[in-house]
């Protein structure tokens, strides 16, 4: 096979999974006009249109869809060969790519993920924030890091983050306008602030543990929101009751400017996990980041 025609069914396959003639420019440091021009070449020596261009997006047409998914896996397995000469080099080298939501980003990947990249110049880390679980392998994505009870059983799951709970609180203030719940079936007494999913549009159920039984409860109150942040001030301002992580509220419940409730009813859950799928050899940067987020 021609080495430019190799070059380009590459190049294909990345505006392919990213949709987007800008995005794949930017990942492959070429300019846009280059790209089209690559692709109008690639189309011309095939005879046979690949990809479906609109002002708003790009997408594989049927026959682009057919050679994409013969495409994939040779494409990994040459990119997998070339990032294990890592392990002859002084260091490992290649990029990462991983998928994770902005609580994760904040939490887990801020605190450690500039000394990994200083540490290993020859990695590039790119993460996508999305809220909505994604099919890594679908997506191009190296890795995802997501909460341990909603990962998929054929993945590898390495842990980056402590066990967590959800609990219940609200100001002094707040309580003494309503008397605490006595248990979650109080809840319906109480002006609760509600968060909704962006990836269902629901709102978010009230977790606890009752006589050994796991129960949601639906809430409702005067504030409903998507942002945690903005929930978390509404709760310190006395709004309503909260349902948020611990950790986020430590100093505050040490302060007593906040008031736990419903402590016996609120169970710890599997913290943080760093998934990829079950390959029998991962890339040496990949590796390489494992090691530093991973929990000892």
């Amino acid at each position: 096979m021609d080495r430019n025609q190799l070059n380009d069914l590459s190049t294909f396959a990345v505006i392919a999974r990213e949709g987007s003639f800008t995005r794949a420019a930017s990942i492959l440091g070429m300019s846009t006009s280059a790209l089209s021009h690559a692709m109008r070449g690639l189309e011309t020596r095939l005879g046979v249109r690949l990809l479906s261009r609109t002002t708003r997006s790009v997408a594989p047409t049927e026959a682009g869809a057919h050679l994409l998914a013969t495409l994939g896996p040779a494409l990994r397995s040459i990119e997998e060969g070339l990032q294990g000469l890592d392990d002859w080099r002084g260091s490992p080298t290649g990029t990462v790519r991983i998928t994770t939501f902005a609580w994760v980003a904040e939490k887990i990947l801020e605190p450690k993920l500039p000394a990994f990249l200083l540490a290993n110049p020859g990695i590039r880390v790119e993460v996508e924030i999305e809220d909505a679980l994604v099919d890594i392998v679908a997506a191009g994505f190296d890795a995802g890091i997501r909460f341990g009870e909603t990962l998929d059983k054929d993945m590898v799951a390495v842990r980056v983050g402590p066990d967590l709970r959800t609990i219940v609180v609200a100001t002094p203030d707040y309580f003494a306008r309503i008397p605490p719940p006595v248990s979650p079936y109080d809840l319906d007494r109480h002006e609760c602030i509600g968060y909704r999913l962006t990836t269902s549009g629901g709102l978010l159920p009230w977790e606890f543990r009752v006589d050994g039984k796991d129960i949601k409860v639906r809430t409702t109150g005067p504030l409903v929101v998507n942002d945690g942040a903005l929930a978390a001030s509404a709760i310190r301002a006395g709004v309503g009751l909260g349902y948020i992580m611990e950790e986020e509220v430590i100093e505050d419940l040490a302060a007593g400017r906040l008031v736990q409730v419903l402590d016996e009813y609120c169970p710890s859950f599997p913290g943080c996990y760093l998934y990829h799928p079950s390959r029998r050899q991962s890339p040496p940067a990949l590796r390489a980041l494992i090691e530093a987020l991973r929990v000892r």
